[in-house]
């Protein structure tokens, strides 16, 4: 049965009373400016300068009418197909995490075995008979049987479960493994779930990417997150509003990752937002850690209606060494043996400490057991001390991974890195983006961010934009742009004063998004929509209109001459044509998804789109029109080098998504420091591989916050030999 219908077949849409309305306003302003051109003497140039105004007042009204239009036409579309929607997300976020939780070895050898069970402080937590029918109600479980604690968190009257926890006790891999698990039973869940019960899919979202302000409502921001993370929801077989549908109707089972990662102010209003958004129906996942959440639920002055709290214990001694027991080789070394005797007898305390966490774990096996490194160390002074000890493996985690994983170009080799990296380098690079997005503000590493993050951004955008336009002015045929541009000066003088007055609007702008791969995308995505092709027809007109008498301003040329027509009707085809490109490119397929690199490379697409298809569109338009009177070769030169002169100013102008444009701009700036280096987002990818980072949606984040912390506070005196050279 499907939720809003299925109507993925349909092949025709029903006539709005306002599409006729829209086409009769704008039939009556061209008729109005065909019988203002017909009164006027067309050889008295101030005659056509009246014209023009009329033609240029008549355009601006003919766009008003279309976005109108276009508007209805959007509020009126297509509901969603809840149904193939839950199908395609489930999907997605499947195989998103599948290949996060390779990355991280989360299975590899096994699951750190922490046990969880719910916290003994009571005010953090509501009554037991909200949360549980039981009569006496226990949450216990492990992570290395995710099927019994899911089963569990299923037993929940509202299944909601707060994630609580020390610094490294494995809360976000725990909410990961979580969310496999409930995928992985969803069909089943489906069969056996009772009449009206809804079985979710669980995302898992950062808590810092919710702005309460903005969105006070939880499922408003669902909905604004889920377009960005998974664009394959905006997909037109989808139906209008696919993403906004799931949230509100309940068929989404956050999983908020980082309540104490927000600002310490920001913790109460989220608990407060959730107890306002959350309905009978709607579940819920939240990681915290214990301290930060406790003092959140106090401001707030509530905690989290039928939410289960718990919390972890402390890995024994005997279980962290049978973790590194089974990391090791089946005979381990003399030094390995002495190291595991000590920790299972406690003889190291500062060892016995720190392996007590999945961090320490994490640390000992990537520094030592992984790169077969003797591991004496962590049995010697600094085993006696876990704080020293921590920080020595902090120090040593970003060698040790280069060291251990060479690069390699083999596509199923996905814990190796693809280009050589030097260490100094990767630290150097790594601390500038953990103090560039400090841990006491966001742990997201956003790409469309790292402008924000450099120094004198906004001269440097104008500077960029400056020289653009200088660079048109120049190469633009100046018979052409004699009247408007006259040199290099005035359009770097325009160009400069452009970017500085858009460099800051720029900056904060996020992404878009385009994807020119014709796979996942059906014959329907194509086809022109009746109402909106009528619509560019008639607007077309109006703006040929508007553009002939200009033409004839700056050129002398004859209205009634045959060129100054066919030069209107290619302009005419050139706007009818070159926007449905762009449109339809920014249609995402039902697998488009975000990932940091998919989303700037969408979003460097769009722009690149909005560079050459105007410019190509008005450069043929232009070469025809005069290549068909004279030398269609060069015509077709004259115009083509018109557009493409054009065409890159037009792209800075148009749309509202600059970040590719501007991230370009301050990596730039970045690598001439040697802050970043010259290809981020493959060096990204590389930590990435390394283990490093971890990516959420389009965002990436370092893999253990005690890195990020280590790293931002690293002072000068602690950096690698070489950072300052």
């Amino acid at each position: 049965m499907l939720d809003g219908g299925d109507h993925v077949g349909v092949s025709r849409r029903p006539i709005h009373w306002w599409n006729p309305a829209a086409l009769l306003a704008i039939v009556a302003l061209v008729a109005t400016v065909v019988l203002v051109g017909r009164a006027l003497d067309r050889t008295d140039k101030v005659n056509v300068a009246d014209l023009a105004a009329v033609a240029i007042a008549a355009a601006v009204a003919a766009a008003a009418v279309v976005t109108w239009a276009r508007r209805r036409n959007t509020a009126a579309g297509h509901p969603a197909d809840v149904t193939q929607a839950l199908d395609v997300l489930a999907d997605l976020v499947r195989r998103q995490w599948q290949d996060e939780a390779r990355n991280r070895l989360l299975d590899d050898p096994e699951p750190i075995p922490v046990r969880w069970n719910l916290t003994a402080n009571e005010a953090v937590m509501s009554t037991p008979r909200l949360i549980s029918a039981a009569t006496a109600f226990t949450f216990t479980g492990r992570s290395d049987d995710i099927a019994t604690l899911a089963r569990d968190f299923r037993t929940l009257t509202r299944r909601r479960l707060i994630i609580t926890g020390g610094a490294g006790m494995g809360k976000t891999t725990l909410a990961i493994q979580l969310l496999l698990q409930l995928l992985s039973t969803r069909a089943t869940d489906q069969t056996s779930a009772s009449e009206g019960e809804i079985v979710p899919v669980p995302v898992l979202l950062p808590v810092s990417g919710w702005d309460t302000d903005a969105h006070p409502r939880l499922q408003d921001w669902l909905a604004v997150r889920l377009t960005t993370d998974y664009p394959a929801l905006a997909a037109p077989q989808l139906g209008a509003g696919a993403a906004a549908a799931l949230a509100e109707r309940g068929h989404i089972l956050p999983v908020l990752d980082g309540l104490d990662e927000i600002p310490a102010p920001t913790r109460a209003q989220v608990i407060a937002a959730l107890n306002a958004s959350l309905t009978a129906r709607d579940q819920l996942i939240l990681t915290s850690r214990r301290a930060e959440f406790a003092t959140a639920v106090h401001e707030a002055g509530r905690p989290l209606t039928a939410a289960a709290v718990i919390v972890p214990k402390p890995l024994t001694p005997q279980a962290a060494a049978d973790y590194l027991t089974a990391c090791l080789p089946a005979s381990p070394t003399e030094a390995w043996t002495h190291t595991l005797a000590a920790l299972r007898s406690r003889t190291a305390p500062g060892l016995t400490q720190l392996a007590a966490t999945p961090l320490g774990l994490w640390l000992i096996r990537t520094v030592y057991v992984t790169p077969g490194t003797d591991p004496a160390p962590l049995t010697g002074p600094l085993g006696a001390d876990a704080d020293a000890l921590r920080t020595h493996l902090l120090d040593h985690v970003i060698p040790a991974v280069i060291a251990a994983r060479p690069p390699s170009t083999d596509p199923a080799d996905h814990f190796r890195p693809r280009h050589r990296l030097d260490s100094d380098a990767t630290r150097r690079y790594l601390t500038y983006l953990a103090r560039a997005f400090p841990p006491a503000t966001t742990r997201d590493i956003t790409w469309w961010h790292i402008a924000r993050t450099t120094s004198h951004i906004r001269p440097a955008i104008g500077v960029t934009v400056g020289l653009t336009f200088g660079l048109t002015a120049v190469l633009t045929p100046m018979i052409w742009v004699g009247a408007v541009i006259s040199g290099t000066w005035p359009g770097l003088l325009i160009g400069l004063a452009f970017g500085l007055v858009r460099a800051t609007a720029w900056v904060n702008e996020t992404p878009g998004f385009a994807n020119l791969r014709l796979r996942g995308r059906t014959f329907r995505s194509f086809r022109f929509d009746t109402a909106a092709l009528a619509f560019r027809l008639v607007a077309g007109l109006v703006v040929g209109f508007a553009f002939v008498p200009m033409l004839v301003l700056m050129t002398g040329l004859n209205p009634a001459d045959r060129l100054t027509l066919e030069l209107w009707l290619y302009i005419w085809l050139g706007i009818i044509l070159a926007p449905r490109l762009i449109t339809r490119a920014e249609q995402p397929t039902l697998e488009s998804t975000s990932t940091p690199r998919s989303s700037r490379r969408a979003h460097r697409t769009l722009t690149l789109l909005r560079t050459i298809v105007p410019g190509l569109a008005f450069g043929l338009a232009f070469g025809l029109a005069f290549g068909l009177d004279t030398w269609l070769a060069f015509g077709l030169m004259t115009g083509l080098a018109f557009g493409f002169a054009v065409g890159p100013m037009a792209g800075l102008v148009m749309g509202n998504h600059h970040a590719w444009l501007v991230c370009t701009i301050a990596v730039t700036q970045l690598a001439l420091k040697r802050q970043l280096p010259w290809r981020v987002m493959d060096f990204l990818d590389d930590a990435h591989r390394l283990g490093l980072l971890r990516a959420v949606g389009p965002v990436y984040q370092f893999r253990h916050a005690a890195l990020h912390d280590h790293l931002a506070a690293a002072s000068a005196s602690d950096e690698p030999r070489g950072l300052g050279r």
